[in-house]
């Protein structure tokens, strides 16, 4: 009895070149937007894998342009791949592709900030959190301009397990600046550990590939760019709410270059601050000493459920603003100006 035959993988017919495409459709890298073209083909396969395996796997393309990424996923296997582009230029030379991959490849005229990813694919293919990754990937050579607020929001969706997450532990292989992907994968006590580095990592394998030169991409940015890929952890290693976490991190890293304890103090009303401080910090069992960037995954963690359980104590405290405070503060300092409430105290 014969064997079972072999699938013959996939390429793409004969198409013109990006570069063709680019003059084809008079297609210009818009500079407010943050667009750079990468034409080499060579690049864009190596950024594909980094993903690992695509065939027959689902992909959603991030911001695809003029597709040469897109090209790079269709000739790695995959079998349905979702490509969501702002930029109205963009749709005639991706419907070109997708007239070249029948099946393969469907189109949305959309903003991948308000895409509903998790409508974008089918229930069946979902997986338990703690499996192993679903056969879905999240790629894209992001404009500098969407790339923070992006994975910041995709963060959140990991840790409220929403959007592309639904699926389970959707992997993504993403570009950034090459300082903001030194920051999202720094280590403790690295010059460039930041509150990226904190929320990044307490939700996420996080993986710097590697390194493309500027001079890669049409027109030329001012810096390199850098590849990283993201796995979702079975296990967050803070368990508290996404916007709890980001708020005691937001607070610790706005006084990089201070001691941990001058922003901790801020989490807390000017009246209670320094007793509330203290007895965070010791709760936490955290040296107040410590730099911001020489506080570890477990010390955010200690300092996190410490502030949760305050917050649990103290009626209000967790949507304290230590910003609104200031602002009204100085407005009842305003000659002539008058407060309907008791005043801050001084």
């Amino acid at each position: 009895m014969a064997g079972p035959r072999k699938m013959a993988s996939f390429r793409l017919p004969p198409l013109p070149t990006i570069g063709e495409v680019i003059k084809l459709y008079n297609l210009r890298a818009e500079k407010q937007l943050s667009q750079n073209f990468l034409l080499d083909m060579r690049l864009t396969d190596k950024i594909v894998r980094q993903a690992g395996s695509l065939r027959d796997a689902h992909v959603c393309e991030v911001g695809p342009g003029p597709g040469g990424l897109t090209r790079s996923i269709l000739n790695a296997g995959a079998a349905d791949l979702l490509v969501v582009e702002k930029d109205n230029r963009f749709i005639p030379g991706l419907k070109l592709l997708s007239e070249a991959a029948p099946g393969k490849l469907r189109v949305v005229h959309g903003d991948i900030l308000t895409y509903r990813m998790d409508r974008g694919f089918p229930e069946g293919i979902t997986k338990a959190w703690e499996d192993d990754p679903p056969d879905l990937h999240i790629i894209g050579n992001l404009p500098f301009s969407v790339s923070t607020p992006l994975i910041i929001k995709w963060l959140e969706n990991i840790s409220n397990r929403t959007g592309p997450f639904v699926y389970g532990r959707t992997r993504l292989t993403l570009t950034f600046q090459k300082e903001v992907a030194e920051r999202l994968t720094a280590s403790t006590a690295s010059r460039q550990r930041s509150r990226l580095s904190i929320m990044a990592q307490y939700l996420c394998t996080v993986k710097n590939c590697f390194t493309i030169p500027g001079q890669a991409f049409i027109p030329k940015p001012e810096v390199d760019v850098g590849v990283v890929h993201f796995t979702p952890l079975a296990q967050p290693q803070i368990q508290q709410p996404f916007k709890l976490v980001e708020k005691v991190v937001r607070n610790v890293f706005q006084f990089r270059r201070k001691r941990c304890r001058k922003g901790i103090e801020m989490l807390f009303p000017e009246a209670q601050r320094l007793e509330l401080a203290e007895v965070m910090m010791r709760e936490a069992d955290v040296d107040p000493t410590l730099r911001p960037t020489e506080l570890s995954i477990p010390d955010i963690r200690a300092l996190v459920d410490a502030y949760s359980h305050l917050c649990s104590e103290n009626q209000g405290l967790l949507t304290y603003d230590f910003r609104e405070e200031l602002r009204l503060k100085h407005l009842n300092r305003r000659p002539g100006s008058s407060s309907s409430g008791p005043q801050q105290p001084v």
